[in-house]
Protein backbone atom coordinates (compact mmCIF):
# COMPACT_ATOMS: atom_id res chain seq x y z
CA UNK A 1 0.00 0.00 0.00
CA UNK A 2 2.64 2.09 0.81
CA UNK A 3 4.19 1.45 -2.65
CA UNK A 4 1.01 2.44 -4.65
CA UNK A 5 0.80 5.40 -2.32
CA UNK A 6 4.26 6.75 -3.06
CA UNK A 7 3.80 6.34 -6.96
CA UNK A 8 0.05 7.68 -6.51
CA UNK A 9 1.01 10.89 -4.85
CA UNK A 10 4.02 11.45 -6.59
CA UNK A 11 2.24 11.95 -9.46
CA UNK A 12 2.73 15.90 -10.68
CA UNK A 13 -0.38 15.38 -12.53
CA UNK A 14 -2.08 14.27 -8.90
CA UNK A 15 -0.48 16.32 -6.35
CA UNK A 16 -0.27 19.79 -8.45
CA UNK A 17 2.17 21.34 -6.17
CA UNK A 18 5.38 22.19 -6.16
CA UNK A 19 7.99 18.95 -5.68
CA UNK A 20 10.24 20.53 -3.24
CA UNK A 21 7.14 21.71 -1.28
CA UNK A 22 4.73 18.15 -1.17
CA UNK A 23 7.89 15.86 -1.69
CA UNK A 24 9.38 16.19 2.21
CA UNK A 25 5.26 16.39 3.36
CA UNK A 26 4.77 13.12 1.33
CA UNK A 27 7.42 11.45 2.48
CA UNK A 28 7.51 12.80 5.79
CA UNK A 29 4.74 12.37 6.91
CA UNK A 30 1.50 10.58 4.60
CA UNK A 31 3.73 7.69 4.06
CA UNK A 32 4.67 6.52 7.56
CA UNK A 33 1.23 7.17 8.62
CA UNK A 34 -1.57 7.12 5.62
CA UNK A 35 -1.05 3.43 5.14
CA UNK A 36 -2.12 2.25 8.46
CA UNK A 37 -5.70 4.47 8.43
CA UNK A 38 -7.01 3.32 5.40
CA UNK A 39 -5.36 -0.39 5.37
CA UNK A 40 -8.41 -1.54 7.76
CA UNK A 41 -10.47 -0.06 4.96
CA UNK A 42 -9.05 -2.12 2.25
CA UNK A 43 -9.56 -5.29 4.83
CA UNK A 44 -13.79 -4.39 4.96
CA UNK A 45 -13.63 -4.75 0.88
CA UNK A 46 -10.80 -7.39 -0.31
CA UNK A 47 -12.43 -10.56 -1.69
CA UNK A 48 -11.02 -14.08 -2.36
CA UNK A 49 -10.20 -12.57 -5.80
CA UNK A 50 -8.11 -9.73 -4.13
CA UNK A 51 -8.65 -5.30 -5.56
CA UNK A 52 -12.07 -5.71 -6.59
CA UNK A 53 -11.02 -2.53 -8.75
CA UNK A 54 -8.44 -4.65 -10.53
CA UNK A 55 -11.25 -7.68 -10.92
CA UNK A 56 -13.82 -5.85 -12.11
CA UNK A 57 -11.50 -3.88 -14.38
CA UNK A 58 -10.22 -6.83 -15.73
CA UNK A 59 -13.89 -8.44 -16.10
CA UNK A 60 -15.18 -5.31 -18.33
CA UNK A 61 -12.14 -5.54 -20.52
CA UNK A 62 -13.24 -8.96 -21.36
CA UNK A 63 -16.86 -8.20 -21.43
CA UNK A 64 -15.71 -4.93 -23.62
CA UNK A 65 -13.40 -7.35 -25.70
CA UNK A 66 -16.34 -10.33 -26.36
CA UNK A 67 -18.35 -7.89 -27.95
CA UNK A 68 -15.98 -5.75 -30.34
CA UNK A 69 -15.15 -9.23 -31.53
CA UNK A 70 -18.67 -9.88 -32.55
CA UNK A 71 -18.74 -6.33 -34.27
CA UNK A 72 -15.00 -5.73 -35.83
CA UNK A 73 -13.79 -7.77 -38.80
CA UNK A 74 -9.94 -6.31 -37.82
CA UNK A 75 -7.42 -8.56 -35.56
CA UNK A 76 -7.70 -6.50 -32.47
CA UNK A 77 -5.54 -6.56 -29.06
CA UNK A 78 -7.45 -5.36 -26.07
CA UNK A 79 -5.48 -4.38 -22.63
CA UNK A 80 -6.90 -3.34 -19.29
CA UNK A 81 -4.11 -1.72 -17.26
CA UNK A 82 -3.56 0.73 -13.98
CA UNK A 83 -1.30 3.53 -13.42
CA UNK A 84 0.19 2.53 -10.04
CA UNK A 85 -0.28 -0.85 -9.57
CA UNK A 86 -0.96 -4.41 -11.68
CA UNK A 87 -1.73 -4.70 -14.27
CA UNK A 88 0.79 -1.88 -15.08
CA UNK A 89 0.36 0.56 -17.82
CA UNK A 90 3.73 0.43 -19.53
CA UNK A 91 3.52 -3.47 -19.44
CA UNK A 92 0.65 -3.63 -21.41
CA UNK A 93 1.63 -1.27 -24.01
CA UNK A 94 4.58 -3.62 -24.75
CA UNK A 95 2.41 -6.89 -25.06
CA UNK A 96 0.76 -4.46 -27.67
CA UNK A 97 4.22 -3.46 -29.67
CA UNK A 98 5.36 -7.12 -29.09
CA UNK A 99 1.60 -7.91 -30.84
CA UNK A 100 2.69 -5.95 -33.51
CA UNK A 101 0.01 -3.10 -32.88
CA UNK A 102 0.43 0.00 -35.05
CA UNK A 103 -2.87 1.23 -34.15
CA UNK A 104 -3.19 2.28 -30.59
CA UNK A 105 -6.11 4.04 -28.77
CA UNK A 106 -6.08 4.70 -25.30
CA UNK A 107 -9.67 4.97 -23.20
CA UNK A 108 -8.90 6.28 -20.01
CA UNK A 109 -12.23 4.87 -17.31
CA UNK A 110 -12.92 8.23 -16.28
CA UNK A 111 -15.89 9.17 -17.85
CA UNK A 112 -15.42 13.23 -17.00
CA UNK A 113 -12.03 14.53 -17.92
CA UNK A 114 -9.80 15.89 -14.93
CA UNK A 115 -6.20 16.37 -15.20
CA UNK A 116 -5.28 13.98 -12.26
CA UNK A 117 -7.05 11.04 -13.76
CA UNK A 118 -7.44 10.88 -17.81
CA UNK A 119 -4.49 13.56 -17.79
CA UNK A 120 -2.03 11.29 -15.97
CA UNK A 121 -3.08 8.76 -18.16
CA UNK A 122 -2.51 10.31 -21.47
CA UNK A 123 1.25 12.19 -19.75
CA UNK A 124 2.42 7.91 -18.60
CA UNK A 125 1.13 6.89 -22.02
CA UNK A 126 3.54 9.24 -23.77
CA UNK A 127 6.28 8.49 -21.51
CA UNK A 128 6.12 4.70 -22.56
CA UNK A 129 6.08 5.31 -26.00
CA UNK A 130 8.83 7.88 -26.11
CA UNK A 131 11.07 5.02 -25.46
CA UNK A 132 9.52 3.38 -29.11
CA UNK A 133 11.49 3.66 -31.69
CA UNK A 134 8.43 3.16 -34.64
CA UNK A 135 5.24 5.07 -33.21
CA UNK A 136 1.93 3.92 -34.00
CA UNK A 137 -0.40 6.01 -34.99
CA UNK A 138 -2.18 7.22 -31.21
CA UNK A 139 -5.67 8.49 -30.61
CA UNK A 140 -6.61 9.65 -27.17
CA UNK A 141 -10.12 9.60 -26.16
CA UNK A 142 -10.31 12.65 -23.02
CA UNK A 143 -13.76 11.82 -22.33
CA UNK A 144 -17.04 10.54 -22.67
CA UNK A 145 -18.92 12.27 -19.86
CA UNK A 146 -22.46 13.04 -21.98
CA UNK A 147 -22.31 9.35 -24.53
CA UNK A 148 -25.25 8.61 -25.11
CA UNK A 149 -24.42 5.16 -24.69
CA UNK A 150 -22.89 5.62 -21.23
CA UNK A 151 -26.03 7.29 -19.55
CA UNK A 152 -27.97 4.88 -21.41
CA UNK A 153 -26.27 2.48 -19.37
CA UNK A 154 -26.34 4.28 -16.17
CA UNK A 155 -30.03 5.06 -16.35
CA UNK A 156 -30.77 1.52 -16.73
CA UNK A 157 -28.67 0.45 -13.44
CA UNK A 158 -30.28 3.09 -11.68
CA UNK A 159 -33.97 2.03 -12.81
CA UNK A 160 -33.38 -2.14 -12.24
CA UNK A 161 -32.13 -1.16 -9.02
CA UNK A 162 -35.48 0.68 -8.03
CA UNK A 163 -37.41 -1.64 -9.70
CA UNK A 164 -35.28 -4.40 -7.05
CA UNK A 165 -35.40 -2.18 -4.31
CA UNK A 166 -37.92 -0.10 -4.40
CA UNK A 167 -37.44 4.13 -5.33
CA UNK A 168 -36.27 6.40 -2.79
CA UNK A 169 -37.15 9.94 -2.18
CA UNK A 170 -34.20 11.37 -3.26
CA UNK A 171 -30.85 10.17 -5.64
CA UNK A 172 -27.61 11.34 -4.92
CA UNK A 173 -24.90 11.68 -7.74
CA UNK A 174 -21.76 11.26 -6.05
CA UNK A 175 -18.18 12.09 -7.64
CA UNK A 176 -14.93 12.20 -6.56
CA UNK A 177 -13.80 15.71 -5.22
CA UNK A 178 -10.68 17.33 -6.43
CA UNK A 179 -9.46 20.68 -5.01
CA UNK A 180 -11.06 24.16 -5.71
CA UNK A 181 -8.13 25.13 -7.46
CA UNK A 182 -7.82 22.93 -10.20
CA UNK A 183 -11.32 23.84 -11.96
CA UNK A 184 -9.97 27.24 -11.10
CA UNK A 185 -7.25 26.58 -13.36
CA UNK A 186 -9.18 25.94 -16.54
CA UNK A 187 -9.60 22.14 -15.82
CA UNK A 188 -13.25 20.80 -16.78
CA UNK A 189 -14.07 18.53 -14.56
CA UNK A 190 -17.09 20.17 -12.58
CA UNK A 191 -18.47 20.95 -15.53
CA UNK A 192 -18.61 17.62 -17.13
CA UNK A 193 -19.71 16.45 -13.53
CA UNK A 194 -22.70 18.97 -13.90
CA UNK A 195 -23.32 17.68 -17.89
CA UNK A 196 -23.54 13.98 -16.50
CA UNK A 197 -25.55 14.56 -13.37
CA UNK A 198 -28.33 16.97 -15.98
CA UNK A 199 -28.49 14.39 -18.49
CA UNK A 200 -29.08 11.68 -16.12
CA UNK A 201 -31.51 13.31 -14.33
CA UNK A 202 -33.42 14.17 -17.83
CA UNK A 203 -33.31 10.50 -18.56
CA UNK A 204 -34.54 9.37 -15.43
CA UNK A 205 -37.19 12.45 -15.71
CA UNK A 206 -36.18 13.94 -12.16
CA UNK A 207 -37.76 16.58 -11.17
CA UNK A 208 -35.36 19.53 -9.26
CA UNK A 209 -35.42 18.43 -5.26
CA UNK A 210 -35.44 14.27 -6.27
CA UNK A 211 -32.02 14.63 -6.81
CA UNK A 212 -28.96 16.08 -6.04
CA UNK A 213 -24.93 16.25 -6.73
CA UNK A 214 -21.90 16.05 -4.22
CA UNK A 215 -18.61 15.50 -4.06
CA UNK A 216 -16.70 13.19 -2.22
CA UNK A 217 -13.24 11.82 -0.72
CA UNK A 218 -11.27 14.85 -0.04
CA UNK A 219 -7.48 14.81 1.34
CA UNK A 220 -5.52 17.42 2.48
CA UNK A 221 -6.03 20.98 3.99
CA UNK A 222 -7.13 22.26 0.59
CA UNK A 223 -10.07 23.69 -0.42
CA UNK A 224 -12.06 21.12 -2.23
CA UNK A 225 -15.01 20.88 -4.52
CA UNK A 226 -18.68 21.53 -2.45
CA UNK A 227 -21.15 20.25 -1.32
CA UNK A 228 -19.53 17.14 -0.07
CA UNK A 229 -21.10 13.93 0.04
CA UNK A 230 -21.41 13.28 3.84
CA UNK A 231 -22.55 17.12 4.63
CA UNK A 232 -25.14 16.67 1.64
CA UNK A 233 -26.36 13.16 3.59
CA UNK A 234 -26.54 14.88 6.56
CA UNK A 235 -28.84 17.76 5.01
CA UNK A 236 -30.54 15.55 3.28
CA UNK A 237 -31.83 13.68 6.30
CA UNK A 238 -32.65 16.70 9.06
CA UNK A 239 -34.64 18.32 6.73
CA UNK A 240 -36.64 15.13 6.13
CA UNK A 241 -35.92 12.73 3.40
CA UNK A 242 -36.19 9.52 4.57
CA UNK A 243 -34.79 7.42 1.54
CA UNK A 244 -31.81 8.14 -0.79
CA UNK A 245 -30.03 6.09 -3.52
CA UNK A 246 -26.41 6.96 -3.69
CA UNK A 247 -24.61 6.32 -7.33
CA UNK A 248 -21.38 7.12 -8.97
CA UNK A 249 -21.58 8.39 -12.20
CA UNK A 250 -17.68 8.94 -12.13
CA UNK A 251 -16.29 5.55 -11.29
CA UNK A 252 -17.05 2.88 -14.45
CA UNK A 253 -16.12 0.11 -11.66
CA UNK A 254 -16.57 -0.34 -7.42
CA UNK A 255 -13.19 0.50 -5.57
CA UNK A 256 -12.96 1.73 -2.22
CA UNK A 257 -14.36 5.07 -2.51
CA UNK A 258 -17.25 3.37 -3.31
CA UNK A 259 -17.92 0.21 -1.93
CA UNK A 260 -16.35 1.83 1.60
CA UNK A 261 -16.80 5.35 1.64
CA UNK A 262 -20.11 5.16 0.38
CA UNK A 263 -21.93 1.96 0.96
CA UNK A 264 -20.53 2.07 4.56
CA UNK A 265 -19.40 5.32 5.82
CA UNK A 266 -22.00 7.44 4.42
CA UNK A 267 -24.51 5.14 5.22
CA UNK A 268 -23.67 5.43 8.83
CA UNK A 269 -23.05 9.11 7.99
CA UNK A 270 -27.03 9.06 6.45
CA UNK A 271 -28.64 6.95 9.09
CA UNK A 272 -27.18 9.02 12.21
CA UNK A 273 -28.38 11.99 10.87
CA UNK A 274 -32.00 10.44 11.21
CA UNK A 275 -32.23 8.80 7.71
CA UNK A 276 -34.28 5.49 7.48
CA UNK A 277 -33.34 3.68 4.17
CA UNK A 278 -30.18 4.21 2.24
CA UNK A 279 -28.99 1.91 -0.82
CA UNK A 280 -25.76 2.66 -2.99
CA UNK A 281 -26.46 1.73 -6.67
CA UNK A 282 -23.75 -0.24 -7.82
CA UNK A 283 -21.28 1.15 -10.25
CA UNK A 284 -21.81 -0.41 -14.20
CA UNK A 285 -19.06 -2.84 -13.43
CA UNK A 286 -19.31 -6.20 -16.45
CA UNK A 287 -22.47 -5.02 -17.09
CA UNK A 288 -22.94 -6.04 -20.80
CA UNK A 289 -24.89 -2.28 -21.24
CA UNK A 290 -21.38 -0.75 -19.65
CA UNK A 291 -19.18 -3.23 -22.41
CA UNK A 292 -21.64 -2.19 -24.95
CA UNK A 293 -21.32 1.69 -24.47
CA UNK A 294 -17.75 1.57 -24.02
CA UNK A 295 -17.17 -0.79 -27.41
CA UNK A 296 -19.75 1.64 -29.21
CA UNK A 297 -17.19 4.69 -27.97
CA UNK A 298 -14.10 2.78 -29.33
CA UNK A 299 -15.53 2.12 -32.67
CA UNK A 300 -16.89 5.59 -32.89
CA UNK A 301 -13.48 6.72 -31.92
CA UNK A 302 -11.51 4.76 -34.94
CA UNK A 303 -13.75 5.15 -37.51
CA UNK A 304 -11.16 6.67 -39.60
CA UNK A 305 -9.26 3.61 -39.04
CA UNK A 306 -11.17 2.46 -42.07
CA UNK A 307 -12.38 -1.13 -42.44
CA UNK A 308 -11.55 -1.21 -38.10
CA UNK A 309 -14.48 1.20 -37.99
CA UNK A 310 -16.99 -1.02 -39.55
CA UNK A 311 -19.45 -3.01 -38.70
CA UNK A 312 -18.29 -7.38 -39.42
CA UNK A 313 -19.64 -7.83 -42.98
CA UNK A 314 -16.97 -5.42 -44.72
CA UNK A 315 -13.89 -6.88 -46.04
CA UNK A 316 -10.96 -8.54 -44.19
CA UNK A 317 -8.86 -5.34 -42.25
CA UNK A 318 -5.04 -5.51 -41.27
CA UNK A 319 -4.23 -5.28 -37.10
CA UNK A 320 -4.78 -2.49 -34.53
CA UNK A 321 -5.25 -2.54 -31.22
CA UNK A 322 -6.95 -0.66 -28.32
Amino acid sequence: MRRFLARFLADPRVVELPRALWLPVLYGAVLPLRPRRIAPKYRRIWGSAGSPLRELSVRLATEVSATLAQRVPAPLSLEAAMLYSAPELDAALERLRAAGARRLLVLPLFPQYCGATSGAVFAATLRQLARWRWLPDLHFVADYHDHPGYLQALRGSVEEHWQRHGRAAHLLMSFHGVPQRIVAAGDPYLRHCQGTARLLAEELRLREGEWSLSFQSRFGPATWLKPDTASTLQALARRGVRSVSVLCPGFAVDCLETLEEIEIENRAVFLAAGGEEYHYIPALNARSAHAEALAQLLLQHCRAWTPLGAERSTQPARDASA
